[in-house]
């Protein structure tokens, strides 16, 4: 049954005991497979069959947060971006009714005794009518988080929050109501209540926006797309409209300085386009007649007239982000340790919170209600694992969203993990290490009975049906010698060997073969020793040779060559340099792949390899304990890279390689693949810093605060205080450099 996968906007989240809970409830949907929340971007990635999106949302607000449906053929405004807002709103007017009970606190301490504060601030009901509000209107959301929470037979940071402030704000009313003999302004806890949940207001502002910053990747991705476009008009004219009305086949011009609206073909004119926003390579790259151009970038120069080719969901750019977003919202498995954590965490702190209350009345300050109740609060706020939620979600959008700029997609956060740990690379050779564009060098006649126009019509005629890379070679190399062509059928393809066909020759059907000597061997062509020495002496140039064969008989041979791309060298060498072994996995034969090998510094070459035995190939290195990476852009190169640990697919490639790889490199530049390394190192390591800090925080915090060395004001400071922290330190992997 076929798969859906739909997207959910959530909000109201507080930690990652809420992303357990929403989980939860729409794990208990029918035909729902698997659901993963992701607390940093507040998304919910539900799969299965049979998805109702109205059922999802109401399970979502069922469990007692919102939820919408992402609709990403019409994106519209963030709506974090509203409820950062509303967080800003709100620390706003707990700061205003807060800042007077704040300054009561200097009435408190002998040493600062000398600040003069008024006594109607001191006046118990004076605090009740500001600390109210503050309890009650705008800290509203810690208590229904609470109420939905335990409903659901979870504990989060909310319940943590909603204990500690309201056992400061009751336990306030009591003294201030039936402590009679008491003197309620050096007892009350008014605004500890108070300042405190203004200070976690601040925190959940900074971290919304903190969180905002490390999704700007995505944004900035669909922002380079035009909102309108110039389009040519049956009359000459041209008008002006949105893009998201234009089909395939439609004209559209591009003036010098603008961008290109949508993927498309240049069908006249001549420019420079810059594709750095998209492929990271800060060379403008020159286009003209016939050549392919990418919705988003800018052209730099000339005037353009290009036909659109992909609209909408199927554009190069969609297709980036919708990647970038499926890295983003998956789960890396660093990450589980964390879930688990934070899954036992806020019960255990409530024991702890108990224990605290119980040893400072009975054992530490006997019948001293003031100090258990404040070493209590203090350990209830101090608590919060929103750190240890953050942790890794945050890295993974940084990191994914700074990868995607430089021109590298993952497409999972597993893979953004993983990639790091591979110690073999495995590169296919045509098109990866090679620039794939190979040149007929030599065309040579091996037997009198037909002319080179009539051979070069035949190879012309055969390898226009075929997509091997080496074809395109063959096929502009014998334009130079004939425009002519052959009625060819019966078209067979032998992977790894070449091709057979049937044509008509001299008004007889003759059996045209096209290939390796394999090829020739299997169908039983001989062929002499001096042909023999030929092709051995081409093939240790790096050449490769095809022979052709007409009815059993050796007629012709062609050579082709394919040149280095001018950044393999510089890329091996910064790949050997981090101890990586380097393999080169090739259907060419040993000899040309050992030519190439040995100028790049190969370590070991596995040639002659028909493309269904690549994959076995890959297994063979994995069963010697190797973590294997392979590289490749060809279709016959995405059974190995859909095999290997880690597939990477070169952005010139083919659909099908791109679709089966774990990582698109939009470069056509194995620097890229080390940018994808060294993106993943950063990666793990911001994460594992954080997860360092969060735990540390927490480890450190909670037995400070059970001490009575940290009043709940300060606690709930520190508490904010290290949620920002965690998310600013992902941030830096958005300044990361190539």
């Amino acid at each position: 049954m076929t798969q859906k996968t739909i997207q959910l906007q959530l909000a109201g989240m507080s930690c990652a005991g809420c992303a357990r809970s929403i989980e939860k409830a729409l794990n208990a949907v029918d035909g729902v497979a698997s659901v993963n929340v992701n607390f940093a971007s507040e998304i919910a990635t539900v799969e299965g069959s049979k998805l109702d999106s109205a059922q999802l949302v109401h399970a979502v607000k069922q469990a007692g947060y919102d939820a919408s449906v992402v609709n990403h053929d019409e994106p519209n405004d963030d709506p974090r971006d509203q409820a950062q807002q509303l967080q800003l709103y709100k620390f706003i007017a707990a700061a205003v009714l807060s800042l007077p009970l704040l300054y009561t606190m200097f009435g408190h301490f002998s040493w600062t005794r000398a600040v003069p504060v008024p006594d109607v601030l001191m006046a118990p009901w004076l605090q009740l009518l500001l600390a109210t509000p503050v309890q009650f209107i705008i800290g509203w959301q810690f208590y229904r988080g609470s109420y939905h929470a335990l409903r659901g037979g979870a504990a989060n940071m909310d319940v943590l929050v909603a204990l500690g402030t309201s056992a400061a704000y009751f336990y306030s009313i009591y003294l201030a109501w039936f402590a009679a003999d008491y003197h309620p302004h050096e007892g009350l806890y008014f605004e500890t209540s108070a300042v405190l949940i203004t200070l976690i207001l601040l925190g959940k502002w900074f971290e919304a926006r903190a969180k905002g910053r490390s999704s700007t990747a995505i944004r900035q991705l669909l922002e380079l797309q035009p909102q309108q476009a110039l389009v040519e008009l049956d009359d000459d004219t041209t008008q002006t409209v949105a893009v998201a009305e234009l089909t395939v086949g439609t004209i559209v011009q591009v003036k010098p300085g603008q961008q290109i609206p949508v993927d498309g073909e240049v069908i006249s004119g001549q420019s420079a386009v810059d594709e750095s926003m998209l492929t990271g390579e800060s060379m403008p790259v020159s286009k003209q007649s016939g050549d392919k151009v990418i919705g988003g970038t800018l052209n730099s120069t000339g005037f353009l007239r290009i036909k659109v080719a992909h609209t909408g969901k199927d554009t190069a750019l969609a297709k980036i982000v919708a990647v970038v977003e499926q890295a983003q919202a998956s789960k890396a498995p660093i990450q589980r340790l964390a879930d688990r954590v934070a899954g036992i965490f806020v019960p255990v702190v409530l024991v702890i919170a108990a224990l605290t209350l119980v040893t400072w009345y009975f054992w530490l300050a006997p019948a001293d209600w003031r100090q258990a109740f404040e070493a209590t609060v203090a350990v209830l706020v101090i608590a919060c694992p929103c750190a240890l939620g953050l942790a890794t979600p945050t890295s993974i959008m940084a990191g994914s969203g700074r990868a995607a700029q430089l021109g590298v997609l993952f497409k999972r956060s597993d893979v953004l993990e993983l990639t790091q740990q591979v110690d073999t690379i495995v590169f296919d050779k045509t098109g990866t290490l090679t620039e794939g564009k190979p040149k007929l060098t030599e065309f040579e006649l091996l037997s009198q009975v037909y002319q080179q126009a009539e051979v070069a019509a035949l190879v012309l005629s055969i390898e226009q049906q075929s997509e091997h890379p080496l074809a395109a070679a063959l096929v502009e190399g014998m334009r130079a010698h004939t425009e002519s062509t052959q009625s060819i059928t019966d078209f067979n393809a032998e992977q790894g060997k070449g091709v057979v066909a049937t044509a008509q020759l001299h008004d007889t059907q003759q059996t045209v073969a096209l290939g390796n000597q394999a090829l020739m061997q299997q169908l039983g062509v001989t062929i002499n020793e001096n042909v023999i020495a030929r092709t051995e002496e081409l093939q240790h140039a790096g050449k490769t040779v095809m022979l052709i064969a007409v009815s059993g008989e050796l007629v012709a041979l062609v050579a082709v060559a394919d040149t280095l791309r001018s950044t393999t060298k510089t890329a091996l060498e910064r790949l050997r340099q981090r101890g990586l072994k380097l393999v080169m996995l090739t259907g060419d034969n040993a000899r040309t792949a050992a030519s190439i090998a040995n100028e790049l510094g190969i370590d070991e070459v596995i040639a002659d390899v028909l493309p269904t035995a690549k994959a076995d190939q890959i297994k063979q290195l994995q069963q010697q304990g190797r973590k294997v990476a392979m590289v490749g852009d060809g279709v016959n190169d995405a059974p190995a890279l859909a095999t290997a640990d880690i597939g990477v697919a070169m952005g010139t490639g083919t659909d099908v390689a791109i679709e089966a790889a774990d990582i698109a490199l939009m470069r056509a530049d194995l620097g890229s693949l080390v940018d994808a390394i060294e993106m993943s190192e950063l990666t793990v390591k911001n994460i594992r810093q954080n997860l360092f800090w969060a735990f540390a925080y927490n480890t450190l915090g909670i037995p400070i605060a059970a001490s009575g060395l940290l009043a709940p004001w300060l606690a709930g400071g520190a508490m904010a205080l290290s949620s920002v922290s965690v998310v600013l330190n992902a941030l830096r992997l958005q300044r990361a450099k190539r």
